[in-house]
């Protein structure tokens, strides 16, 4: 099997489990998210099995506590996230602050959100989010990961109708979901093969 890691990692897997995990997070099936967790935190950054199966359970921990609408805990979930990405640091393939990339990834769960709720936050909000997660976490020129963050917000708007048509696996629009997130992911992969790091370790 290839070598995967955070600037190798295979699209399709990636994008795959992503497609796994969002699913099961909103039909609050968590078996199933820690499951689809697993595999892409596996497939994504290419940590020994324990740090593995340890960042899983924070991404678990973290959308658990971020779940419920309108009384969930964004600072408990982004503590847990900066645990995930302190396991990142470590592994070393990724130079990054966790605390900082903690802040950055739940920011766009919080615009994700708000735009579910409110019609003036727009997908621009979304996308530039995204993109300051990007580019920080893989120290990447902003203008070349924005095609991955446009891609990935495409496959939000496409898991929102799908959570309003009531979460059916059969439906149509999970499956657009999953060639959106494939198509982040490949678009995400070709910024950062192309962006060596600049910057040392915090």
């Amino acid at each position: 099997m290839p070598a995967t890691g955070p600037r190798s990692f295979d699209p399709v897997v990636v994008g795959n489990r992503e497609t796994d995990a969002w699913a099961a997070y909103y039909r609050h099936e968590w078996r199933s998210f820690l499951s689809a967790s697993v595999g892409m935190v596996a497939a994504a950054f290419g940590m020994s099995p324990r740090r593995t199966l340890a960042g899983a359970w924070y991404v678990l921990r973290a959308n658990q506590l971020w779940a419920p609408y309108p009384d969930n805990q964004p600072d408990a979930a982004c503590a847990y996230m900066r645990r995930f990405y302190d396991l990142v640091a470590q592994d070393g393939e990724l130079p990054l602050d966790p605390a900082r990339a903690a802040r950055l990834e739940v920011e766009w769960w919080r615009i994700h959100r708000a735009q579910q709720h409110d019609e003036s936050v727009t997908a621009d909000q979304l996308e530039a989010a995204l993109v300051d997660l990007y580019s920080y976490a893989y120290d990447a020129d902003p203008e070349a990961v924005r095609p991955a963050a446009a891609h990935r917000v495409e496959a939000m708007n496409l898991s929102d109708r799908w959570v309003r048509a009531g979460c059916d696996r059969d439906d149509p629009l999970l499956a657009a979901e999953r060639r959106a997130l494939v198509a982040s992911y490949a678009a995400l992969r070709k910024a950062v093969e192309r962006s060596p790091f600049r910057r040392a370790h915090p």
